[in-house]
């Protein structure tokens, strides 16, 4: 005991003396105004900071003489120098304004701004600078500060009581911040691998670890949190670029002043100020705002430093503020960086000078050929300056190359190649949520504000409160589980549903009949009220060691997967109408890539075994507003079905052998009333009329159906590594390709069916800008073999009778009665969905500003019967902004044989559910 804690003395001594020295300080402006958010940087040392919202800034720093420099976007940069000894050193500064020249330029109408010869340079050498570095290690101190500043009075008077419970178990008070930092150490590796280390975690409202995601994304890229990047290559589609002037820093270094205005103001785009540095084109710092979803902006800013010759960004701030739901919300965050062990990328040590081709003519006008000859290096050693498209060039074949030696290297190692999108792991430190309130004092790099200070001191004194009460709490709940009777207990699971745990890797579940009410419960014109019970023994085996290791190799670490799992149980379904119990068995295997499942009983199937109308929905339509569209039969049937995903989830095949006897089926009276009676509309039968057969009546046959569907992701797989673990990353921007066979075997177990048909899709989704896609859906297929095709074997459609759409909004027709063109020869579906950004309505900013987002889509169907059905239409998304934003208002024009018959209306949402 005395020996840890003569320790802890020591740890606190050695403390005090490697930070009790720095320097500490205010920055203002020359009207004595504070200056928040400055950066400070030790010249020649990693060591830097920023200045809280005061204005105040503090920097602990080992004895000895610094050249200190304060840099403020639009004030002049200042350099300092300061003698540190054993204790910190007050040095406030004083930051005059910036006076910028500007360059001569002609009045002529047909010269352009400044700007854009200078943005054409920077854009050039934008992937030149973001490949610049191949490696660093950083650390990085962060803190956020989150506040509610306003609820509406009707909210706070509603929710008093859990406002007051908030206050004392989270901290959490209108108008008083709540504060996060972090420490953290972050290695960086080209392309895309982070690793952090969390040295320290501190937040005002609970003991969490919060590591913080500090690897931003770089303003070189071309796109950034969803937004288009002003160095984009396609930033001139998006932005106008205004010269503002050129300053000239202590060290000759030039930078110029661009205003960034987008060409449409909303979601997607930034407007503010970027700095960029002559010569070498690369980023200063920057002021720009963004706004994101539910109309929230994010002003930032990012000051930029030479560190072993290549600007890096030092700090950053990040300033959000809205409204939703009428609670004003706001936050700030900022970030700083201290760099070490970089290592700069080969490659890119010699600067190289860029030419506007448009402007001035370069010297040397490299070809194609030239360029993707020779590599990176051999050209910079040749030549020192290129024109922008020679740059461009250059970077997408120096890209180009490193992918091809990527993918050698996979074959020669006889790895698969692949795309990983992000590799990031995250560590703790053990005492990283034990450090003490002088460490924290020690480690600080921007110091807190004063309200910042009261939140702390605030959450101490409310944990005493909370561990009082969580004792007072624990004793509650014993006396009340003593008092429990077990009957209670059992009597409440019956219409809330349970889950047992029989053993380590064995639970039993059940599913109440009010689970789910989409699901569980319901009413049809067949069976009347309904509802379902459900039953499942889950049996989890033991985790695999996968490892592939030689005899000799005893010593390799295992990789384990999770062991295979078996489930048993079955579904209940008792129909008040027609006074019937059915339900179904079940088992399943499941491991790894596999699940095999065997399946049979008595049950009732939709015409469509896609279930194009929901239970949900069909209650709804059949008690209010009497429309009974949901039509089922009844089958006994017993089914085997076996999926796979063989190679890394780019490929799914399903396959299934079922047998069943199917039967057709009735209302269960014909005098069904509903909940309202409405004058000109009735319930119809259990038969659905058909263009093609007429009725979709059927007698009752026996049907032996093999299915068998494999599905292809094109393009290659993406993945993302955390801590060592890689995941999946769906690339939705590759087209997915689907085959179908399904085959009527006739005579085998007296089956009646006999067909063969055949299906291939193929769907695709693609950004066509910020916040604009395009989407498409085409299938077509044929039976080659219709001997004996019964209705439900029928090629069904998505189809939608009701005001309310539901499913996928790319695929799903709008007005399409569900069954009437349903058919049994040959078919082609196709389906077009274009989502704008900016299209009609979308050209006012006020209608931007509030998320709506305009599309056009198209639905056509051909079928021997359905005379070219075509569906085109207009759709508004976000038709309750802020509240409920994935509604959408739709209105369609319905046309046959490319003549108009009739237009509609739906309501709908940009969701894919009730299917």
């Amino acid at each position: 005991m005395f020996r840890h804690f003569f320790t802890s003395i020591c740890c606190c001594l050695f403390s005090i003396a490697v930070f009790g020295q720095g320097i500490r300080g205010v920055i203002k402006n020359e009207k004595g105004e504070v200056l928040p958010y400055a950066a400070i940087v030790v010249k020649s040392t990693p060591n830097g900071t920023i200045a809280n919202t005061e204005g105040r800034y503090e920097l602990p720093l080992a004895p000895g003489r610094y050249d200190v420099v304060f840099q403020y976007l639009g004030f002049q940069t200042q350099q300092k120098s300061v003698d540190v000894k054993s204790e910190f050193v007050s040095l406030d500064v004083v930051m005059v304004e910036q006076a910028y020249r500007l360059q001569e330029v002609s009045t002529k109408s047909t010269n352009e701004d400044p700007a854009y010869t200078i943005m054409r340079r920077a854009i050039a050498k934008s992937k030149f600078h973001e490949l610049q570095v191949n490696s660093y290690t950083a650390r990085i101190y962060g803190k956020g500060s989150f506040i509610v500043e306003s609820i509406p009075a009707l909210v706070e008077k509603m929710a008093k009581k859990q406002l007051k419970e908030a206050e004392v178990d989270a901290n959490f008070k209108v108008g008083v911040p709540n504060v996060f930092e972090s420490v953290s150490e972050v290695s960086f590796q080209q392309p895309n691998t982070y690793k952090q280390r969390l040295i320290a975690s501190r937040n005002s409202q609970s003991n969490e670890l919060i590591p913080a995601q500090f690897a931003m994304g770089s303003f070189y890229r071309p796109e950034i949190n969803n937004a288009v990047s002003p160095l984009s290559p396609k930033a001139f589609a998006y932005y106008k670029f205004v010269y503002e002037g050129t300053f000239r820093e202590a060290n000759g270094i030039e930078i110029s002043k661009i205003r960034v205005t987008p060409r449409s103001w909303g979601e997607g785009v930034f407007r503010g100020i970027i700095y960029i540095i002559e010569q070498s084109w690369a980023i200063h710092s920057l002021q720009l705002e963004q706004v994101v979803q539910q109309g929230f902006t994010i002003n930032l800013r990012q000051t930029y430093t030479p560190i072993q010759n290549v600007w890096m960004p030092v700090n950053g701030r990040f300033n959000f503020k809205g409204q939703i739901f009428g609670v004003k919300l706001g936050g700030d965050a900022v970030v700083s960086y201290q760099y070490r062990n970089l290592k700069i990328n080969p490659a890119f040590v010699d600067d190289v000078q860029v030419v506007d081709e448009k402007k001035y003519k370069p010297d040397v006008q490299l070809s194609k050929r030239e360029v993707k000859d020779q590599s990176m290096d051999e050209l910079v050693k040749k030549q020192k300056e290129f024109s922008t498209r020679n740059m461009r060039q250059m970077m997408k074949e120096y890209e180009k190359q490193e992918l091809k030696e990527r993918k050698e290297k996979a074959r020669q190692e006889k790895k698969e190649d692949v795309q990983v999108v992000r590799n990031d792991s995250t560590s703790i430190d053990s005492l990283a949520g034990k450090r003490s309130v002088a460490y924290w004092d020690s480690l600080r790099s921007v110091p807190l504000t004063t309200a910042e200070i009261k939140s702390y001191v605030r959450n101490d004194s409310l944990k005493v409160v909370r561990e009082i009460k969580a004792k007072k709490d624990s004793v509650k709940v014993a006396k009340k589980d003593s008092t429990k009777s077990s009957s209670a207990v059992k009597l409440s699971q019956l219409w809330s549903g349970a889950n047992w745990r029989l053993g380590n890797r064995t639970n039993l579940r059940y599913d109440s009949p009010l689970n789910d009410p989409t699901t569980s419960f319901g009413y049809n014109t067949v069976e009347g009220y309904w509802l379902t019970a459900g039953l499942k023994l889950n049996i989890r085996g033991g985790a695999v060691d996968t490892t592939k290791r030689a005899s000799t190799d005893k010593d390799k670490r295992p990789r384990y997967l999770p062991g295979p799992t078996w489930s048993v149980g079955g579904v209940g379904r008792y129909g008040f109408g027609w006074d019937k119990f059915i339900g179904y068995g079940q088992t399943q295997y499941a491991f790894k890539n596999t699940v095999v499942n065997l399946q049979g009983g008595r049950y009732v199937s939709q015409l469509n075994p896609e279930s194009p109308i929901g239970n949900g929905l069909n209650t709804l339509t059949t008690l209010f507003f009497e429309q009974n569209f949901l039509k089922e039969y009844q089958k006994d049937y017993l089914r085997l079905s076996a999926d796979f995903k063989p190679w890394k989830e780019r490929v799914t095949i399903n396959s299934s052998l079922e047998y069943a006897e199917r039967t057709e089926l009735a209302n269960f009276r014909e005098t069904i009333r509903p909940w309202i009676n409405w004058r000109n509309r009735s319930f119809t039968t259990n038969r659905v009329e058909n263009a093609e057969v007429g009725s979709s009546a059927f007698p009752v046959h026996q049907a032996l159906v093999f299915n068998l569907t494999a599905s292809a992701r094109l393009g290659a797989p993406r993945y993302y590594i955390r801590n060592g673990k890689r995941y999946s990353r769906p690339n939705n921007d590759a087209p997915w390709l689907s085959v179908n066979y399904r085959k009527g075997i006739a005579g085998v177990g007296g089956s009646d069916v006999n067909y063969d048909f055949l299906q291939a899709r193929i769907s695709h989704s693609f950004e066509t800008g910020i916040r604009s896609r395009l989407s498409y859906n085409l299938s077509a297929g044929a039976f080659v073999n219709d001997r004996a095709v019964y209705f439900p074997d029928f090629r069904h459609f998505a189809g939608n009778q009701f005001f309310l759409q539901q499913g996928d909004p790319v695929s799903v027709f709008r007005l399409l009665p569900y069954y009437e063109f349903s058919t049994g020869k040959r078919f082609f579906e196709g389906h077009l969905l274009a989502e704008y950004r900016k299209f009609f309505l979308t050209q006012i900013t006020w209608f931007r500003l509030l998320e709506l987002k305009e599309n056009l889509f198209v639905h056509h169907l051909a079928t021997p019967n359905s005379r070219n059905y075509t569906e085109v239409g207009y759709g508004l998304n976000g038709l309750i902004p802020k509240v409920f934003p994935f509604f959408r208002l739709e209105v369609i024009g319905q046309f046959q044989d490319w003549k108009y018959k009739g237009l509609g209306f739906r309501v709908g949402t940009t969701l894919n559910f009730g299917r």
